[in-house]
């Protein structure tokens, strides 16, 4: 396409207010935050546990910056590979139960060593079709077979599993589905893997700090195995930034060696891994976050059962399925005018349009009810 068509259409998308476009934030992350001189509720943010501007947190990374300055300078292999970064991948291995683990600057990163450094061309993966966008984009660059899956099909996935002829097979799914809410059949996955000498991979970016005491969607089901690999985001529940692969110390070994997003790009600074220590800290202690988050879960779900549809969704992230892309931006611009931030999700990041809202520990009995009493008035606006 010449550029001038292409901005030419850029310009009739832009018209027709079909563009992204990003707010500004003024303030630090919380259940609270400042926006254009206002100050909005925060159901938009994946802070699950209200950890992002922990005084602890933050005070670890000032510290952090003080004895290991702010750039790590090189890559991991070369001279970027600071002691804060092997005591925090000891210790998060540990933490999930796993024997090794890597550390990225972040679960993209994670999900395209994983995927390209394991398979390649004439090799299988199979992913349910509702994965994140990193997962597919891994697929892609790794040249392998690309199966996907309906949603949650076990059958479906068995079936394509018994079909292949791959030499290596790879079953790929995200732990929590992040415009879902929903969480994968892990002890299926495991025990199609095992069936069909696959390896599985789980994207547990919104469970780890949240599910299994924190430590994991595995810990939650009491699932363990050499074939798993396990990958979680530190920038959500977490409240700081990169992200971790944990499974056998050969795997990891071979990730170290092999996989482009970890061997050739710098390190992660290491007054991050400092402060994950202290986010860790407060995971492991604080169990009333996880507790506070529970209930906000249980009371917004009971606050507007009898007037939306739900997706089926315990976790943090809640799903109010609506008719339409302009119902959705119509009631998403109105929540916030009236001081609630939630996101209009519409196809095609989705199949169909939906608010995306998500609690945290963060929040009051007072936000949530804000929250039900305008989506409710609003709602009611629609009929």
């Amino acid at each position: 396409m010449p550029f001038s068509q292409f901005a030419a259409r850029l310009a009739g998308r832009q018209q027709a207010g079909l563009l992204r476009s990003r707010r500004q934030i003024d303030s630090p992350q919380g259940a609270h935050i400042l926006v254009a001189g206002r100050q909005l509720i925060n159901f938009c943010s994946n802070d699950y546990l209200g950890l992002a501007n922990h005084p602890a947190v933050v005070q670890a990374a000032q510290q952090g910056a003080a004895d290991w300055g702010v750039g790590s300078g090189a890559a991991h292999l070369l001279a970027g590979h600071f002691a804060p970064h092997q005591a925090l991948e000891d210790r998060l291995a540990k933490f999930v139960g796993m024997p090794a683990a890597l550390g990225f600057s972040t679960g993209y990163m994670a999900n395209l060593a994983v995927i390209t450094a394991l398979v390649g061309r004439g090799d299988a993966v199979f992913a349910d079709k509702l994965n994140h966008a990193s997962l597919n984009d891994a697929v892609a660059l790794s040249r392998a077979g690309f199966k996907r899956y309906p949603h949650q099909d076990m059958a479906a996935l068995e079936r394509l599993l018994a079909a292949s002829t791959a030499p290596r097979k790879l079953i790929v799914a995200d732990a929590v589905f992040s415009m879902d809410g929903d969480i994968a059949p892990v002890a299926a996955l495991l025990a199609l893997a095992e069936k069909y000498d696959a390896w599985l991979f789980l994207d547990d970016a919104h469970g780890f700090g949240v599910l299994g005491e924190g430590r994991g969607t595995l810990a939650e089901f009491g699932i363990a195995s050499p074939r798993i690999i396990y990958m979680a985001t530190l920038g959500k529940a977490a409240g700081v930034s990169g992200a971790f692969v944990a499974g056998e110390q050969v795997m990891c070994d071979w990730l170290l060696n092999t996989a482009h997003s970890y061997v050739y790009t710098t390190a992660m600074p290491p007054l991050l891994s400092c402060a994950m220590q202290a986010s860790m800290d407060l995971i492991e202690a604080e169990s009333w976050r996880r507790q506070r988050l529970a209930r906000n879960i249980a009371a917004f779900r009971v606050g507007v059962q009898d007037c939306c549809e739900l997706l089926d969704s315990n976790t943090a992230i809640q799903l109010v399925l609506l008719p339409d892309n302009e119902t959705t931006i119509r009631i998403a611009k109105a929540l916030f005018e009236r001081g609630i931030w939630a996101g209009a999700i519409r196809p095609p990041t989705v199949p169909t349009p939906r608010l995306r809202i998500t609690l945290s520990a963060a929040h009051s009995d007072e936000d949530v009810a804000a929250l039900i009493g305008e989506l409710k008035a609003l709602l009611v606006l629609e009929r």
